[in-house]
């Protein structure tokens, strides 16, 4: 039985970078895309969170405004109980509230890891469980210029071979800064190439400038019988009115809300007809608690929450939701190396790369305690460039 008075003594925030071959930046530096002989340096965080009885708490993501909230709420969090996740989920709620609370996420993660490991359980049990297999869509990097995802036609190969690897859906990140008619014949040509059989979406990221942009190729994705459509233009997801005008005049769903901070602001655009799905991601929303939240809302609704973004903590979640359909993995491309991430943080061969599903198309939930994933601490000592104790 595990303690329940666990007291958090110290966290750690280490930061580590490494090179990533065969990866650049699109048109104006956002985007990454393919680009022969290139090596891009990433950078990625590990936060952990000891206790009074050595449990301890980890977690791998997070970018450096989470991190800069993390410093501004650890003198609160030093002595409090690790397993009292709800009242430190409210309490830094509100801490936070005026930022867009990115640090709860780390935060809640590196909790839960440690609720798992003191009950001995896989976290996506102690939240519920639903299932231990997960179906998932290969998520393209955008497309490029550079002889990677460079045309309609390499979309339509690339999907015809995640297909034929087990894939049930394909997503396509179109090209920032490009013609429409291109876009348009992406959307078409891969949906010809891979038939009626596996579920297509497209998430133009917030590319497009206008609404006649969005309509043109909503149109295409209605005529291609597309999935669902993700923020499509430059507004960033957040209005309303303007997705509920798209929908009017286009078929296929709309998916919003990667870029809507909280709860409350995620149902109302749903309930305001902005968008079809309900969005959830644990690093931007508050953690593993604040992405279940947002599930059950949309259960309540009768709609689906679909989870952005691979990672431990995402199979977790996804594992214990019913109302959901695929988990993101990505991002992916041709011609770029299996391991060209070249992110060996795991241990234990846990991995989000191309070739991580099975014939079926689905990666597996990790069943240790806890998140269920083994850091390699000696390759992250060797990648770290940094790192911050607070006691």
């Amino acid at each position: 039985m595990a303690q329940r008075d666990l007291k958090i003594r110290r966290l750690t925030v280490r930061r580590f970078e490494w090179e990533m071959p065969g990866l650049g930046l699109d048109y104006n530096g956002f985007n990454k895309v393919y680009m022969a002989g290139s090596r891009l340096t990433h950078t990625d965080h590990v936060l952990t969170i000891e206790t009074s009885d050595g449990i301890t708490g980890e977690y791998v993501g997070g970018d450096s405004v989470a991190y800069a909230q993390v410093a501004m709420v650890a003198p609160y969090l030093i002595g409090r109980s690790a397993l009292e996740r709800e009242k430190i989920w409210n309490d830094l709620k509100r801490a936070l509230r005026k930022h867009d609370r990115f640090g709860m996420g780390p935060i809640d993660i590196a909790l839960w890891d440690i609720a798992g490991k003191a009950y001995g359980a896989p976290v996506y049990e102690l939240l519920g469980g639903f299932r231990s297999s997960l179906p998932a869509y290969a998520s393209t990097y955008h497309g490029d210029e550079n002889g990677g995802l460079d045309s309609p036609a390499a979309f339509a190969d690339f999907a015809v071979r995640c297909k034929e690897m087990g894939y049930p859906a394909f997503k396509i990140h179109g090209w920032g800064n490009g013609p429409m008619g291109r876009e348009v014949a992406a959307v078409l040509a891969t949906r010809a190439a891979v038939g009626d059989d596996m579920d297509l979406m497209l998430d133009p990221a917030c590319e497009y400038n206008t609404f006649g942009d969005a309509l043109k190729v909503g149109r295409a994705c209605d005529e291609a019988g597309y999935f669902w459509i993700e923020d499509p233009y430059k507004d960033g997801g957040l209005s309303a009115f303007a997705h509920r005008k798209l929908r009017q005049m286009i078929r296929t769903p709309i998916l919003l809300g990667e870029h809507v901070r909280g709860l409350e602001l995620h149902i109302d655009q749903v309930l305001a007809d902005g968008s079809d799905f309900v969005r959830a991601d644990a690093d931007y929303d508050m953690g593993i608690t604040g992405v279940m939240k947002r599930a059950h809302a949309a259960e309540a609704l009768g709609l689906d929450c679909e989870i952005h973004a691979p990672g431990p903590a995402h199979r977790h979640c996804m594992a214990a939701i019913r109302n959901t359909n695929y988990y993101e993995l990505g991002l992916v491309a041709p011609h770029l190396d299996r391991r060209s991430k070249h992110c060996r943080v795991y241990a234990d061969g846990y991995s989000d790369d191309l070739e991580s599903v099975d014939e079926h198309g689905h990666v597996p939930v990790p069943q240790s305690p806890g998140l269920g994933v083994e850091i390699d601490w000696d390759w992250v000592t060797r990648h770290e460039t940094g790192a911050v104790v607070y006691e």
